[in-house]
């Protein structure tokens, strides 16, 4: 979140809860769950790293210390975004299929 001046604006997003199943924003008036599994890049995230997050403009969301930026629509519908991050922590090395001869 970025710092406010005292007697300054409040912030318009805050993470309010964090879960080993993901965590909660408090954008404006309504709270958004973000599941880990569907948004993995947050899963290994450090708490500070979460917590740090801008409203940048009514719908987008920025994690400057992760390099992270979704639109709210995104987290509100995300059957409309079907393109989720594959993130695997040790891919299977590439195999090739050899041909049997006989």
């Amino acid at each position: 979140m970025k710092s406010v001046e005292p007697g300054g604006r409040t912030s318009k997003v805050e993470v309010t809860n964090i879960s080993k199943h993901g965590f909660w924003l408090l954008i404006r008036d309504r709270e958004l769950f973000v599941p880990f599994a569907e948004y993995p890049w947050f899963k290994d995230a450090s708490i500070g790293a979460l917590l740090t997050v801008e409203l940048l403009h009514a719908g987008h969301l920025y994690w400057p210390d992760l390099d992270v930026d979704l639109s709210v629509e995104s987290i509100e519908y995300p059957e409309r975004f079907p393109l989720v991050s594959k993130v695997q922590s040790n891919p299977a090395p590439y195999r090739t299929r050899r041909s049997k001869r006989t």
